[in-house]
């Protein structure tokens, strides 16, 4: 059964604070986006393998670590998983990015994939789906099965802010994929919206309505 990570680093929850404030605009919301990012990358690639290497340092060779060559690839649900993708490239560079465009019709709360576009080694990358939230997790469930239909064996789940209902409904059609979070809040409102949340994360990275 997939495990479920929720980070409580003293910095991820700082920041985390600010993010669901109303007040904070479109620019500090979208820069603390991107820095609880960076934070959660450094927690969830804690377990990529190492392997040893001789180093020449100015004053004799030590033994170190590199990582072992495991292949990343990064793939945030459009359109506000992109608001999380810069951060973590500062800290895995190397990672390839693919993109799943889903929305949610506003009647059935239910996906609808509209754009697929993945690295075409798809079965050889350890793959992070991100989105800053996982509501009634009918994305989250439909991006991952996006990947795996493509050849996708190992993947990862990467939000800010989850609703004990997504968590279970990801858990339940997929329990091969870890969840990572932030914050794992009360419910979810008769409109599908994590109570208390931060309000709509696109809307509020992107300054739209």
């Amino acid at each position: 059964m997939a495990k479920v990570y929720v980070f409580d680093h003293p910095l991820i929850q700082h920041k985390l604070t600010y993010i669901r404030d109303k007040r904070t605009g479109t620019k500090e919301f979208r820069e603390l986006v991107d820095e609880v990012a960076s934070l959660m990358a450094f927690e969830i690639t804690r377990d990529l393998p190492l392997q040893e290497v001789d180093v020449e340092t100015p004053v004799s060779v030590a033994k170190s670590n590199v990582l072992s060559g495991k292949k990343l690839g990064i793939i945030p649900i459009l359109r506000a998983g992109l608001g999380m993708v810069e951060g973590m490239l500062k800290l895995i560079p190397a990672a390839k990015v693919g993109h799943i465009g889903l929305y949610r019709d506003p009647e059935t709360l239910q996906p609808v994939e509209y754009y697929v576009k993945l690295p075409s080694d798809v079965e050889e990358r350890d793959f992070i789906v991100v989105d800053p939230m996982l509501a009634t997790g009918g994305s989250a469930v439909e991006a991952i099965n996006s990947l795996k239909k493509r050849g996708a064996t190992s993947i990862k789940f990467m939000c800010l802010i989850a609703s004990p209902e997504g968590v279970e409904v990801v858990k339940e059609a997929h329990p091969d994929v870890d969840i990572f979070i932030a914050a794992l809040d009360e419910k979810l409102n008769e409109k599908g919206y994590i109570v208390p949340g931060l309000g709509d994360a696109g809307d509020r990275l992107y300054g739209t309505k």
